[in-house]
C-alpha cells in the first residue's frame, strides 16, 4: 500500500554505499532514531490520493513523498542526495527540491526532495 521507498533505496548499490545495507539506514515517518549513524535517509508521505474511476474501484494511488538525506558533511549529503534521486528516478519522478540547509539543532546537513509515486493496488 505504501510507496516502495525503502526497497528502491535498499537495492541500489550506490545508495547503500552511503547508508549501509544490513539494515539500510532508511527511516519512515520523517524521523530517525536518536544517535543514528550518519549519513541516513528519512521519508514520509506528504499526500496521497486514489485515481478514482466511474465504473470500478481505484486500482492506482498517487503519493507525494518527501525524502530527506542527512549527513554531518556538506559534500557527502549532496552525493547521497544525488544517488537517492537517481535511484528513485529509475521508476518515479522527482517533482521538487524543497530543502538544502543545515538543521539548527543537530547541525546536520539536509537535502530534501519530493517524488511522485504511482502505486498499483
Amino acid at each position: 500500500m505504501l510507496p516502495a521507498v525503502f526497497p528502491i533505496l535498499a537495492r541500489d548499490s550506490e545508495v547503500t554505499g552511503f547508508i549501509g545495507s544490513t539494515p539500510a539506514r532508511v527511516y519512515r515517518h520523517g524521523e530517525a532514531p536518536q544517535n543514528v549513524v550518519r549519513p541516513y535517509v528519512t521519508w514520509f508521505v506528504v499526500t496521497g490520493a486514489p485515481q478514482n474511476q466511474l465504473d470500478d474501484p481505484p486500482d492506482i494511488d498517487n503519493y507525494s513523498v518527501q525524502v530527506d538525506c542527512w549527513s554531518d558533511d556538506d559534500s557527502e549529503v549532496e552525493e547521497l542526495a544525488t544517488a537517492v534521486r537517481d535511484a528513485i528516478e529509475t521508476e518515479f519522478h522527482m517533482t521538487a527540491a524543497i530543502a538544502n540547509g543545515r538543521d539548527p539543532q543537530t547541525m546536520r546537513y539536509r537535502i530534501g526532495m519530493i517524488f511522485s509515486f504511482w502505486t498499483h493496488r
